[in-house]
């Protein structure tokens, strides 16, 4: 296999690791009530509760407000459906750098930048609604953890960019 063919592929499987993490990350947006209460049972049947009531509290004030959003004010979910379909929406993006990842190495830097910014959103917003501190840090590793597989996809694609253009096989006459 050439340089150019490893780095394709490599790049290749990052960035489908990337999209199916973004996916699992939109999907279970959409059922977040039974997420809750399938958590918090979890939880309970773990001890959660002894061990970490902390956590255990904040889970089940998430599922109270969340229930009580479901009976009462459900067009407030309507907006973590919104958030769910942006996850979506931007892993299709991803299908740019699949197909030619030199020319769409954006894509890739866009994303970094993207992750990047979880961390001030988490550190302004997550006080201002009264998020846990601990939970800010939790939402801020989703930025953190996320830039390491797009990091290593640029230093790739950089590599194969310096390869210069791939010549193109013609057929045996």
């Amino acid at each position: 296999m050439s340089d150019r063919a490893a780095l394709l592929k490599g790049i290749r499987a990052w960035l489908v690791l990337f999209v199916v993490c973004l996916v699992l990350s939109g999907a279970t947006a959409f059922p977040l009530v039974h997420e809750l209460r399938w958590t918090e049972d979890l939880l309970r049947s773990l001890s959660v509760p002894e061990h970490l009531p902390a956590v255990m509290d904040w889970i089940v004030r998430v599922r109270h407000g969340l229930d009580t959003a479901d009976t009462d004010y459900p067009f407030l979910l309507y907006g973590t459906d919104w958030l769910a379909f942006a996850h979506l929406v931007i892993a299709v993006a991803f299908y740019g750098p699949y197909r030619d990842p030199v020319r769409n190495i954006w894509v890739v830097e866009f994303a970094m930048i993207a992750c990047a910014g979880v961390i001030p959103l988490a550190l302004i917003c997550g006080p201002l609604r009264g998020i846990p501190l601990w939970w800010s840090v939790l939402d801020m590793s989703f930025g953190v953890l996320g830039v390491i597989p797009l990091y290593v996809v640029r230093r790739k694609i950089k590599r194969l960019e310096a390869l210069g253009p791939a010549v193109p096989q013609l057929a045996p006459a």
